[in-house]
């Protein structure tokens, strides 16, 4: 029984660490795109 206890813990522990990873990702890339979306304004502000 305690056996399984530390499977799922370590089980519920990888998840937790894939999630982590893969909102990292969207984060960087909102961030990304917010600053490409940013710099496109300035050019086009400074155009007129």
């Amino acid at each position: 029984m305690n056996q399984n206890k530390v499977k799922a813990n370590a089980k519920k522990a990888a998840y937790a660490k894939k999630q982590e990873a893969e909102g990292n990702k969207v984060i960087a890339w909102i961030i990304a795109i917010l600053i490409a979306l940013g710099a496109i304004f300035a050019g086009i502000s400074c155009m007129m």
